[in-house]
């Protein structure tokens, strides 16, 4: 590839290697991967998940590459470098509290790469607490990461959507954002308002060819279980599961894929739990 083109690999989007005119540094060596990549769920989409270090994220960038995504890593976590590495992407360290830290994620994803089709707002934190128990510290910092967060992020990336008429923004909810949660006030607050948020999103994002859904994850085993652990209520909330065992960060990420994907064309305002049936 000569010095200044722009060409883009064959099998994803990323900009072709140096030495080759029809692969990325992934699929410059196996020109062959180009069809099985070509029919891949998200072959030339650009998805950027927050909270990507670990757990659900991590699931999610992972099966997003092997889909054929580019895939944006961000989290506050230095683990967020290690995932990019190993799916082919970008990370950036990120607070997702932080509007000006949005606004340059999204500047240089543009930049580079000219869309961002999928937004995932995975990024969130758990901690025990009723309304009894808990501070004002404790309500603050949970609201701004889990809802501040995700407005931010909507408000970051949506524009560059609207300009395309194209995109999938799935912010991560819970069950917490289904029912009433005795033990975590401020979690399931946070967790309410997504699922609002994403629907009035969903209503005015529409027209202009943009899709927002909401996912509400159960019991998953992802280190955000280790609250539940520490306080001893692990076991008695996993015999809570009509199937019986907790989720795995892969299944959640599955069902991410179907809402970046074009699979669900039609689908926006959506409410996807994934739960094991605990609140059928």
């Amino acid at each position: 590839m000569t010095l200044g083109s722009s060409l883009n690999c064959g099998a994803c989007s990323r900009l072709a290697s140096p030495d080759s005119d029809s692969g990325c540094s992934r699929h410059a060596q196996n020109p062959g991967d180009a069809y099985r990549y070509a029919m891949a769920r998200l072959a030339g989409k650009v998805a950027l998940i927050t909270g990507g270090a670990r757990g659900q994220g991590a699931a999610e960038a992972r099966r997003f590459a092997a889909e054929g995504a580019t895939v944006c890593v961000t989290d506050v976590l230095a683990a967020g470098n290690d995932v990019a590495s190993e799916v082919g992407g970008t990370f950036f360290e990120h607070d997702v509290t932080e509007a000006d830290q949005w606004e340059a994620v999204v500047k240089s994803l543009m930049a580079d790469h000219g869309s961002i089709d999928v937004l995932i707002n995975n990024a969130g934190i758990f901690q025990l607490g009723g309304v009894l128990a808990s501070d004002r510290e404790l309500w603050d910092t949970t609201i701004a990461i889990n809802q501040t967060g995700v407005f931010l992020g909507m408000s970051a990336v949506a524009p560059a959507m609207v300009e395309n008429r194209s995109g999938s923004i799935i912010n991560v909810s819970s069950i917490a954002g289904l029912r009433g949660v005795a033990v975590a006030h401020a979690y399931a607050a946070s967790k309410w308002a997504v699922r609002g948020m994403s629907r009035s999103a969903a209503q005015e994002l529409a027209p202009h060819g943009v899709r927002v859904n909401s996912i509400h994850p159960g019991i998953i085993d992802t280190p955000m279980l280790q609250t539940f652990d520490n306080a001893g209520l692990r076991a008695s909330v996993t015999e809570r599961i009509p199937l019986g065992y907790e989720a795995t960060a892969e299944q959640v990420a599955d069902m991410a894929l179907f809402l970046a994907s074009d699979d669900s064309s039609y689908c926006t305002g959506g409410e996807f739990v994934i739960d094991g049936g605990m609140t059928a």
